[in-house]
């Protein structure tokens, strides 16, 4: 408790998110700003502590869509997307359970676009949509399947350059009604998810 006292007093910007515990980088995180949570989120390293620390941040209504996708990149669900849930090493689950927190949020319309937090990897995303289009061709699923329609506005830069206030406290609203929903169906997910189709790896498709 001390040690995490101590690294509360830290300045955000100075911490340093190698070296600590999950208590630690989870107290840090508490302290970020709205930017610092968008940047942590994107650069947050999944060896650390992803379940405690990215757990919380990628809850936060702060976060927007490019900076959701992004988190969700870093996790490399291309590893898992493929692979029945009784197959997912004991260790690896619950990254697998934030990936799908994340989707689910994707999906569900959470994250909201901002102009100011793109998206830097298109390709890797418009790769991923099209190795979705084909599997629902060939009538196969991954377990990750993202909302092409939420992702368009951010693929495409068809982008509002100022939400309305109105709009914030609705969406703030929304996540408040909405939130426990969204955790029950991601524990339904994963408690009682069907077993995916085989298909072949995203990972070992070729480029």
């Amino acid at each position: 408790m001390v040690q995490v006292q101590r690294q509360a007093m830290q300045d955000f910007e100075d911490f340093d998110w190698v070296l600590g515990s999950a208590e630690e980088h989870l107290a840090m995180a508490r302290q970020g700003s709205a930017g610092q949570l968008c940047a942590l989120a994107r650069c947050y390293d999944w060896y650390q502590h992803p379940e405690t620390v990215l757990g919380w941040v990628m809850a936060q209504k702060c976060v927007d869509l490019g900076t959701a996708l992004a988190a969700f990149l870093n996790g490399e669900p291309e590893r898992f997307n493929y692979m029945p849930k009784r197959d997912v090493p004991e260790g690896y689950r619950g990254i697998v359970r934030l990936l799908d927190n994340i989707c689910l949020r994707i999906n569900s319309g959470f994250y909201l676009v901002d102009p100011n937090n793109m998206l830097a990897d298109h390709k890797r995303i418009n790769k991923w949509l099209a190795y979705q289009a084909e599997d629902d061709a060939e009538g196969r699923s991954g377990r990750w399947q993202l909302d092409a329609d939420i992702l368009e506005p951010l693929l495409k830069n068809t982008l509002r350059i100022e939400v309305p206030e109105e709009q914030k406290k609705n969406h703030s609203l929304l996540y408040d009604i909405l939130s426990p929903a969204i955790d029950l169906a991601t524990k339904r997910v994963i408690e009682d998810e069907p077993e995916p189709a085989k298909g072949q790896s995203l990972a070992t498709r070729s480029s």
